[in-house]
């Protein structure tokens, strides 16, 4: 039926648009499915009803059509396009597709071949490189704290020595910290002396100790340094500078330590009295006056005396006196106390009873020929630092009085400042260091004057002798007041 009908209908198909014919019913399905619906179709409504329905279902494709085109020509245009070159990509694939195949034997001898040389029997030196490498990927933490041990240590020692002006427990701690970062390094170069990463770590550790070493020397020549300070310092330096205490024999036990310590504070000593330059250049203005002085007397008929000044020297010789004595017991003490030497006797020995035995025993190392330096024993050990120290500070002492005393000419400014320094030598004295015989040798400190210093000294001893003679009867009955029979050096 829909065969017959479609032969009936195929000569009003051809339209003047051009529009092709539709298939036959045969070869299409929707055409056999829509010439047996028009069969079953009355006359009227396929005049009526059917055109508009069939205007209305084409309006309506060519709506879907559009919205089709509008939401996917990209995809259309990209399908075309795909479509124009699949003539070639096909052959290209086929192409590619032989090569690939004719490559896998090929890739397989690569295969068995790498598999052969980079097996794990084998001895190879790229193997030995990866190894290292993945060796060093696994390490890298620890290596990178290694590293950072010479940056930590050069800030904990710089750190350190910012603090070390308030000579705080942070500083103590910071330096401590150093020390424990600076052992550790140590033992790591015990461990791996072969490591050049190691020899580098120790060898920047070794610089930042030099600087610790220097920062706690400086701090030594400090001023006014308190005893628990000048304990840490010297315990530090003996961790970071253990050359500095070594011993020998019967040596001291403080070793070069000792001498090192007694250099900075005497450096801090003549530092605080080089303070006193104003008042010196005052003194030495007197001493050159002083000086024309005589020469006019000398070359006067008259003789008259026309020096009577002193006042600026007598100055200088008072704050002189009172920085030199407390800054020499404070050296010795510290030294007694932090190294603690073996005998008992050698700062008797230094002192030897004044400046004369001290020169005696000068002259006698340096003048006699019967016992040459060349004949001394060179095993014997070498005297401690603490028994030749005491001669040059009585020197430092003698130097400046046999300067300066002579501008001073009154008798009692005169008599006051020898009993500073009969305090003096009685505060050293009860360190072991008295030198309350040095003016003895200071006869030619005036050879103008009627008087020697020699019996103005000794004069000075005989008053203060009697004067402790008179507290010691007066306190003797007063067991509370018995403290008070010390005689302190007297306010000027």
């Amino acid at each position: 039926m829909a065969d017959s009908l479609f032969e009936l209908l195929v000569p009003h198909f051809t339209s003047s648009d051009g529009s092709t014919a539709p298939q036959s019913p045969s070869q299409s399905a929707t055409t056999a499915q829509y010439l047996n619906r028009i069969s079953t179709l009355s006359l009227q409504a396929l005049k009526s009803t059917e055109p508009q329905s069939l205007a209305q279902a084409s309006h309506s494709t060519v709506v879907s059509l559009q919205a089709l085109s509008n939401r996917s020509h990209k995809s259309f245009v990209t399908s075309a396009d795909h479509l124009s070159t699949l003539r070639t990509s096909i052959p290209k694939l086929t192409r590619e597709a032989r090569q690939l195949r004719d490559a896998i034997p090929k890739l397989d001898e690569e295969a068995v071949g790498f598999s052969r040389t980079y097996t794990k029997t084998a001895e190879n030196a790229t193997l030995e490189r990866r190894k290292k490498a993945m060796q060093l990927a696994r390490n890298v933490d620890r290596l990178s704290d290694i590293l950072e041990l010479p940056t930590l240590l050069s800030t904990a020692v710089s750190s350190a020595a910012a603090n070390s002006i308030t000579a705080g427990a942070s500083s103590s701690s910071t330096y401590s910290s150093a020390l424990d970062l600076y052992a550790h390094i140590k033992r790591l170069q015990t461990l791996y002396p072969e490591s050049p990463l190691v020899k580098d770590v120790a060898s920047q550790a070794e610089e930042a100790m030099k600087d610790m070493t220097t920062n706690l020397i400086t701090g030594l020549r400090s001023q006014n340094i308190r005893l628990a300070a000048a304990m840490r310092m010297v315990g530090w330096l003996r961790r970071v500078a253990p050359e500095l205490d070594g011993t020998s024999g019967e040596c001291e036990a403080a070793g070069a330590l000792g001498a090192l310590f007694l250099i900075c504070r005497l450096a801090s000593l003549v530092s605080t009295l080089e303070a006193l330059e104003p008042l010196r250049d005052l003194a030495d203005q007197e001493t050159q006056r002083r000086s024309n002085n005589v020469e006019k007397e000398q070359g006067s008929t008259t003789g008259t005396n026309l020096w009577s000044e002193g006042h600026q020297t007598e100055k200088y010789l008072k704050r002189y006196i009172e920085i030199y004595r407390e800054q020499s017991f404070a050296i010795v003490s510290l030294y007694k106390s932090i190294f603690a030497p073996d005998h008992s006797s050698e700062l008797e020995l230094a002192g030897v009873v004044g400046a004369r035995g001290i020169d005696a025993a000068l002259r006698a190392k340096t003048l006699s020929p019967q016992q040459p330096e060349n004949t001394l024993d060179p095993l014997l050990a070498h005297p401690s630092p603490l028994s030749t120290f005491p001669t040059h500070m009585v020197q430092l002492l003698a130097e400046t009085l046999r300067t300066y005393l002579p501008n001073v000419q009154d008798k009692s400014s005169r008599e006051s400042l020898l009993t500073q320094v009969l305090y003096c030598a009685a505060s050293l004295g009860r360190l072991g260091g008295d030198f309350s015989m040095i003016l003895t040798e200071l006869s030619d400190l005036d050879p103008d004057s009627e008087d020697s210093a020699s019996y103005e000294w000794e004069e000075v001893i005989r008053k203060h002798r009697a004067l402790a003679g008179r507290l010691e009867q007066l306190t003797s009955g007063n067991g509370p007041a018995r403290s008070t029979a010390r005689v302190t050096s007297p306010i000027h």
